[in-house]
C-alpha cells in the first residue's frame, strides 16, 4: 500500500483551510410582488461572492481534491484545462495556492478581460483557432508537461459529494429551511459542464424532496436537444451566452437528472440580465439573465395553475466582469440585435 507523501498531506490541507476561511454564499429574496401575492416566492444564491467570483470556484475546489485524493496531481504537475470562462480564473486561483503552473486552453477570440483575470492569478494562457480544438490542444499540453488535464467537462458530475458535505445543494436546502416555502417547487440551473444540475438532481432525490431541477438552456447550445432525444452524438453551433451552453454532449451533463429544459433566447438573456441588475441594484452577468428568464417562466406557469411554492435559482457571477461585452450596448447591438421588445416582455412578466 502506498503511503500518501507529506506534499499531498499539505495540498489538500491548503484547500481545506482556505475553504473554512471562506464563508457560505447568501440567498436573496427577489421582490415581486406580481408573484408573491399568489404564493410564489424566488430566491438566488449569490455565487459571486466566492473568492474568484462565480459559481465555478465550488467546481474548482472539487476538481482538486478529487485530482489529488485520486493521486493525479503531484508536486510540480502542471494543471490544464479547457476553458476560456470562470472555471479557468478559479483552477488558476487553486494551483497558485498549491503553487503549482497553471495551462488554460481557449480560443484566440476569448476577451482580454478574461485572459487577464487568468493571468492575475499566476495561470497562462494558451490559444487555438478553433472551439473544438481546445480538449485535444489541453490533453497535449498535459502530456508534454508530465502534468493533469483536470477536464471539468468529463469530472464535473463526479468530483462532488452530492449526498451532502456542504455541497451546493445542500447549502441552498439549509438557508431556506425558515422560508415560506421550505422545499423549493423548482431549482433553476444552468448547464456549462452538468455538474450542478447532476449534483442537485441527486441530492434531492437522495433526500426524497418535491422539488424539480429544471435547466434554462440559451439558444445554441446542444443540451436541451440532447435532453429530448438522448442523441450523444447530436452537435449544435454553440452557445454565445458565457458559461454555459455547448456544441456538444458534455460526459457530465446528465439528462436523466434533469426535469425539465427551458429554452431561453439570446435577446432574452441579456433583457433579464439588464432587468435583474436594475431590480438588484448591482450587475450580474449574462448566465444569471438566463436563469432569471426561466425563473419567471416556471413562476407564471405556477401562478396560471394557481400553485403555491418557491423556484430558486443561482446568481453565477457579477455582472463587472462584462462591462465591455454585455453591459455594452454597442456591443450587444452588434452581436444580439435589439432587446427592446424583450425587455417590454420581461417587465411585463415582473409585474
Amino acid at each position: 500500500m502506498s503511503t500518501p507523501s507529506p506534499w499531498l498531506h499539505e495540498a489538500i490541507a491548503r484547500i481545506e483551510a482556505d475553504y473554512q476561511r471562506s464563508a457560505d454564499t447568501h440567498l436573496i429574496p427577489l421582490r415581486l410582488p406580481a408573484f408573491a401575492a399568489h404564493g410564489i416566492d424566488l430566491y438566488l444564491k449569490d455565487e459571486s461572492t466566492h473568492p474568484t467570483g462565480s459559481l465555478k470556484h465550488r467546481l474548482a475546489r472539487s476538481l482538486f481534491l478529487y485530482a489529488l485524493c485520486n493521486g493525479w496531481v503531484h508536486e510540480g504537475s502542471t494543471i490544464v484545462e479547457s476553458s476560456s470562462g470562470s472555471t479557468a480564473v478559479s483552477e488558476a486561483y487553486f494551483a497558485r495556492l498549491l503553487s503549482l503552473p497553471f495551462v488554460a486552453v481557449m480560443p484566440r477570440t476569448t476577451s482580454p478581460e478574461k485572459v487577464a483575470q487568468i493571468e492575475f492569478h499566476g495561470g497562462r494562457c494558451h490559444f487555438v483557432d478553433r472551439a473544438g480544438d481546445v480538449y485535444d490542444a489541453a490533453r497535449a499540453i498535459a502530456k508534454e508537461t508530465g502534468g493533469h488535464y483536470m477536464d471539468q467537462f468529463t469530472y464535473a458530475e463526479r468530483a462532488t459529494d452530492w449526498r451532502g458535505n456542504n455541497n451546493i445543494a445542500e447549502s441552498m436546502f439549509t438557508q431556506m429551511a425558515r422560508e415560506r416555502h421550505a422545499v423549493p417547487r423548482w431549482i433553476v440551473v444552468g448547464a456549462g459542464t452538468g455538474g450542478t444540475s447532476a449534483t442537485i438532481g441527486r441530492y434531492v432525490r437522495y433526500q426524497r424532496h418535491a422539488t424539480g431541477v429544471c435547466v434554462a438552456d440559451p439558444a445554441g447550445s446542444v443540451f436541451s436537444a440532447y435532453h429530448r432525444t438522448g442523441d450523444a452524438a447530436l452537435t449544435a453551433p454553440g452557445s454565445r451566452i458565457e458559461g454555459i451552453g455547448r456544441p456538444r454532449v458534455e460526459p457530465s451533463f446528465i439528462r436523466t437528472l434533469v426535469d425539465r429544459m427551458i429554452d431561453v433566447p439570446d435577446v432574452d438573456s441579456v433583457a433579464a440580465m439588464r432587468a435583474l441588475s436594475q431590480l438588484l441594484g448591482r450587475r450580474v452577468g449574462p448566465s444569471t439573465g438566463t436563469n432569471f428568464v426561466a425563473m419567471l417562466t416556471l413562476a407564471c406557469e405556477m401562478r396560471a395553475a394557481g400553485e403555491r411554492g418557491s423556484i430558486l435559482s443561482l446568481l453565477c457571477d457579477a455582472g463587472e466582469r462584462y462591462l465591455p461585452t454585455y453591459f455594452n450596448p454597442d456591443w450587444v447591438a452588434n452581436c444580439f440585435g435589439d432587446c427592446t421588445a424583450a425587455e417590454t416582455r420581461l417587465q411585463a412578466l415582473m409585474g
